[in-house]
């Protein structure tokens, strides 16, 4: 019996992997190395190199592992890049999740569990947002994933699928033990992209509007550890092991923090500054965004351990220079 993970060779994917091989599970890994990469996986777990959206080659994997249970994270991330390539990210995400959830049904998989986004909910009307609040996603990318999430919600009314639907914040950090952390080149989160300024991998950062109704004019996002978020993912997968209702929950902290502040963050763990551009807004971009997180907390028993920022940050630029010396080999 495995887990199989889709985009394991990826940023959060690789660390849900270290996570599941720590509780010695036997795990399959599914990723075509678009974003990913080889050496991201722990050795522990089986890599395979292919595309969700081939039903044949998913097929074979449940058939031969005896897969139970789907985590996915494989897909396109990127808010502006998504109203850009409107199609490309229908493709990416709903298309191919399609072809996943259907090729789990027909192989007898009994549990999913998909990376959703709060990118889902657009602008709340109301902040912590609840998971009752309703979808109004303001891109390609938040109607993508909540299409996934219907697809989902009507194949486990029509099969013996149970899901979990994760809707997370702002990734941020990297592995404390210093095994998996963001390695994407040309990554777009704000806190990997603040770092690598500070350590002069960028020549600046570009902050994208600052006249959004919020106390500083920037942007204000809920952050939280990618580490507590694969945690998160462990404890969903056991609720639904132990017989539990499918189920849709947020997993952020609860509170905000806007772009000046996490880079007012960064100067100070790191110690120096850097050079930072006002720019104007990015279509698809919300002003304010933070996670009301409490049935994750109240029905799978999820307690995050790293709801700090300098830490956060610092887990980042650890990450950052111990990838320098990979890369430097």
């Amino acid at each position: 019996m495995a887990v199989l993970v889709t985009g394991g060779a990826g940023y959060i994917g690789s660390h849900m992997v270290w996570d599941l091989v720590d509780a010695n599970e036997k795990v399959v890994v599914l990723d075509r190395l678009s974003t990913g990469f080889e050496w991201a996986v722990a050795p522990e777990a089986e890599l395979v190199v292919g595309d969700i959206a081939d039903g044949e080659l998913v097929g074979r994997l449940i058939a031969e592992h005896g897969i139970d249970e789907i985590i996915h994270f494989a897909g396109s991330i990127v808010v502006p890049e998504s109203v850009a390539d409107p199609l490309g990210y229908y493709l990416n995400n709903t298309v191919a999740s399609r072809a996943l959830i259907e090729a789990a049904v027909r192989g007898g998989v009994k549990h999913f569990i998909f990376s959703s986004t709060a990118a889902v909910y657009g602008s709340p009307k109301t902040m912590p947002v609840p998971e009752t609040q309703g979808p109004a996603p303001e891109s390609p990318y938040g109607t993508s994933k909540w299409m996934t999430e219907l697809m989902l919600r009507d194949t486990g009314a029509a099969h013996p699928l149970t899901f979990a639907v994760l809707r997370y914040f702002n990734v941020a950090g990297a592995d404390p033990k210093g095994r998996a952390g963001q390695s994407t080149k040309g990554a777009t989160h704000l806190i990997k992209v603040a770092s690598e300024t500070a350590l002069g991998k960028r020549p600046f950062l570009e902050v994208f509007g600052n006249d959004y109704d919020t106390p500083d004019g920037t942007c204000v996002r809920d952050y939280i550890h990618v580490s507590d978020l694969a945690a998160a993912h462990a404890k969903a997968l056991a609720y639904l092991r132990a017989g539990g209702a499918s189920i849709v929950a947020n997993c952020g902290y609860g509170h905000g923090y806007s772009v000046l502040e996490v880079l007012d963050t960064v100067r100070e763990v790191v110690g120096r500054d850097f050079d930072v551009r006002m720019s104007g807004r990015r279509p698809g971009d919300a002003s304010a965004i933070v996670a009301d997180a409490s049935i994750a907390r109240e029905r799978f028993g999820w307690e995050p351990r790293y709801d700090d920022l300098p830490l956060i940050v610092g887990h980042a630029l650890a990450w950052e220079e111990a990838l320098d010396k990979r890369n430097a080999r």
